[in-house]
């Protein structure tokens, strides 16, 4: 086992020195249970499903007639 210093905010010493008392176990064990349990959260896959839906030929809607834009629309 080795020896090493980490640093907490106020808020985690307070927290850690309350989990201690309350569990009757010391903070270091309490921390190397903790590292020991640390399971980051695997990264989401961040293909979006509308990643090309914009592709086109880069004209503005201002170009099409209103008729044009309102085809099919509310069609099934």
């Amino acid at each position: 086992m080795k020896k090493t210093s980490i640093y907490l905010t106020d808020r985690e010493v307070e927290r850690l020195a309350h989990l201690s008392e309350r569990t009757g176990r010391s903070q270091s064990e309490l921390v190397r249970e903790a590292v020991s349990h640390y399971d980051p959260r695997p990264s989401r896959d961040r293909n979006f499903k509308s990643m090309g839906a914009g592709e086109g030929p880069g004209d503005s809607v201002a170009d099409y007639s209103e008729d044009e834009l309102l085809r099919g629309f509310g069609e099934s």
